[in-house]
Formats: C-alpha cells, sequence, structure tokens
C-alpha cells in the first residue's frame, strides 16, 4: 500500500495562487490530486453568489473568475461556514475529507472541519494551526496529494513558484 503524502504550500494571493496551479497543470501534475482552500471571493460591493450546476460552479465576486476557472480543473468544490475561520471555498478531493470529518463527527481537539480534515491526512496539529491561521488572514492553501514520488514532484515544482510556505507531510 502506497503511503499518502500531501505538500501544502500557501500563498497570499490569488493571483500567485493560480500561477502555482498553472505550473503544476503544464507540468503535467493529476488535477484530481491537487486541493485548494481560500476565503477572498467577496466583493466591494458586498454580493456574492454561489451554486453548484452538476461539475459547474459559479461565483461572482472579486476574484470570481480565478475560482470559476479552477472548478473546472479540480476535483469536487464546495462552500464551507467553518466557525473561526468563516466563509471558504475549498475545491479538490479535501472537499470530501471535510464532509467525512463533519459527518462523522470526528472531533480533534481545538481543531476546526477543515483542521480535522487536514489532520486525517497526517499533517501535525501545530502545522494546521498555521494553516488555519494563514486562511484567517485571508491567504489561500493549495494542497498536492499523493505518494512520495508525487508529492516530491510537486514539491518541486511548487518551490519554484515562490510560495510563502511549504511543507511535506506524509
Amino acid at each position: 500500500m502506497k503511503k499518502n503524502n500531501s505538500i501544502v504550500a500557501v500563498y497570499t494571493s490569488h493571483t500567485v495562487t493560480e500561477a502555482a496551479i498553472k505550473e503544476l497543470q503544464q507540468s503535467g501534475f493529476d488535477m484530481q490530486k491537487l486541493s485548494i482552500v481560500g476565503r477572498d471571493y467577496h466583493t466591494d460591493e458586498h454580493v456574492v453568489g454561489y451554486y453548484n450546476v452538476g461539475d459547474r460552479m459559479k461565483v461572482w465576486g472579486k476574484t470570481g473568475a480565478f475560482w470559476g476557472g479552477l472548478w473546472g480543473l479540480l476535483f469536487g468544490s464546495a462552500f464551507f461556514w467553518i466557525p473561526g475561520l468563516g466563509p471558504l471555498l475549498v475545491a479538490g478531493p479535501l472537499v470530501s475529507w471535510i464532509v467525512g470529518a463533519l459527518e462523522g463527527a470526528l472531533v480533534v481537539g481545538g481543531l476546526s472541519a477543515i483542521g480535522a480534515a487536514l489532520y486525517s491526512l497526517g499533517i501535525p496539529k501545530d502545522s494546521i494551526l498555521l494553516y488555519e491561521t494563514a486562511l484567517r488572514t485571508g491567504k489561500f492553501i493549495l494542497i498536492a496529494h499523493g505518494a512520495e514520488e508525487e508529492a516530491i514532484r510537486a514539491r518541486d515544482i511548487l518551490n519554484r513558484t515562490a510560495p510563502e510556505t511549504l511543507a511535506h507531510h506524509s
């Protein structure tokens, strides 16, 4: 059995996050093994919409084009309201882990549903707290999942995109 590894990168804006995703895609990384979490979707007018029709999601807002472009690339999408973190948009396999944490009432001492999902991936609590803090401050979390070889490849690719932080968790 192959051990699942996660590469977690933190980016300060949707622009650099999108560039990192494009870099992974152009390098042939499997987009179904990529998750993203962020909350910078509001507009100056405070008008936000969300719906999911089949595999298509529409978002209106300051970063609507950014999120809209991701839904076609990544597997699964959701909007969550997480106490302590607020409204979050999530795309990729992390959605199913969050839903699993919520449905199973998985409680991991002091962690949100996002934190519990990350913890189930083998990410240590101290790192999760850093990632939750990054989300609270409007940053984006990009997670590449896979076997060790895939994770190392993703780490090397993402390292070229100058993330604020980059960590390998197994």
